[in-house]
């Protein structure tokens, strides 16, 4: 009867061990599990960008999946500005989320702004994009680009850049941190630096050119958890100097003499 009893507790004391260690790799499963997630739930990045008529917004590697909203500046009511939103998760669990939104009415009439907010409510990440009518400049004559910040950034970064056809240059870049700027196009291009702490962003060009000076100039404003893009389309034009034909005809004397006269002179390197 004893080796009964002393066998059923070894054999209780055996299945207790196994369960025991069973529950510990269940908590330590668990516990990297949220661990690597609680990692990966981290909004890294946001991109935002415009295509044809459609402004998009989108970022990877988020769990849980984030949610998206949209608004614009000036305010357009919910029930026009309808967005899309696909959440697809990969093979680990983690999500990418693009969503998109129609452009309201002409391109430059409103900025756009895309945020994307963890499911835990704590990251709110907000980007925007503002494509800016065209500027219509004179060569030779300075032209101010509009950019301004949408909101007050602290500790951010702005950065300008030039397109034309597909090739991107950097024009100049500012920290606020350390007020310092690096100046690619220096005596071409800069900045007014009281004024840039305060929000404006506006890229001066000194002396621009018709050919060099034309095609598209982005302006970037990053900040924490923020991204603002402000696109602008510049054309420089020639303008030229002189008069106009002037044409004379004279008849004396059975015979007619046709004579005319104008001059125009265009800048040099234009």
């Amino acid at each position: 009867m004893i080796g009964h009893v002393n066998s059923f507790l070894r054999a209780s004391k055996l299945m207790l061990s196994i369960f025991e260690k069973k529950l510990k790799l269940h908590s330590l499963f668990n516990t990297i599990k949220n661990n690597v997630f609680s990692f990966a739930a981290l909004i890294q990045s946001v991109r935002i960008e415009m295509t044809g008529e459609v402004v998009s917004c989108s970022s990877q590697n988020i769990y849980p999946a984030p949610q998206v909203a949209w608004n614009t500046d000036p305010p357009s009511g919910p029930e026009t500005l309808q967005n899309s939103t696909i959440k697809t998760p990969d093979s680990k669990g983690l999500y990418t989320v693009e969503s998109r939104v129609r452009i309201l009415g002409n391109v430059s009439d409103h900025a756009y702004f895309c945020s994307v907010i963890s499911a835990d409510k704590a990251q709110v990440w907000i980007v925007s994009l503002r494509q800016q009518v065209e500027l219509i400049g004179e060569a030779g004559r300075e032209l101010s680009i509009p950019c301004i910040a949408p909101q007050n950034l602290q500790n951010f970064s702005l950065t300008w850049t030039f397109t034309r056809t597909t090739d991107l240059t950097v024009i100049l870049s500012y920290d606020s941190r350390t007020r310092r700027t690096s100046n690619l196009w220096e005596g071409r291009a800069g900045l007014e630096q009281e004024q840039v702490l305060m929000g404006n962003g506006s890229l001066f060009l000194h002396n621009p050119e018709s050919l060099e000076h034309s095609g598209t100039y982005t302006c970037t404003f990053t900040g924490f958890q923020s991204r603002h893009v402000v696109h602008t389309q510049v054309n420089i034009t020639v303008t030229p100097i002189g008069r106009y034909p002037h044409m004379q005809v004279t008849i004396a004397q059975g015979y007619s003499t046709l004579t005319g006269a104008s001059w125009f002179s265009v800048q040099p390197g234009n």
